[in-house]
């Protein structure tokens, strides 16, 4: 019998965990938030090389299926590159209206 939990005091453990744990998150909420300029930036870089790669893998697979090796390759890494720059720009627009807004999700760096 002395093994058997009881019911009255866990549920009042659970209430101060819940309380504990509810003030944790009200105290870190401001805390990360924002993002770097740095990790913005790697951000658009890897848009950019993604859709680079991705460009050449289609090109490169289309070459392969229809035999025209470099020809598609060329052609479909280009259009990789014009979609990543318009990610890109997609991207930078969205934090300037972030940024001017006052949202948090962008920050200087210099906290």
């Amino acid at each position: 019998m002395a093994d058997e939990p009881d019911p009255d005091r866990l549920r009042a453990l659970e209430a101060r965990l819940n309380r504990v744990k509810g003030q944790a998150v009200k105290a870190d909420a401001s805390v990360g938030t924002g993002f770097s300029q740095g990790e913005l930036a790697w951000r658009m870089i890897i848009e950019l090389v993604t859709g680079m790669v991705i460009g050449m893998g289609i090109g490169y697979g289309l070459d392969m299926l229809f035999g025209t090796l470099p020809v598609l390759l060329i052609i479909f890494t280009l259009f990789g590159f014009a979609a990543g720059i318009k990610t890109m720009l997609r991207t930078a627009d969205q934090m300037k209206k972030q940024q001017d807004a006052g949202k948090p999700g962008f920050s200087d760096g210099g906290e």
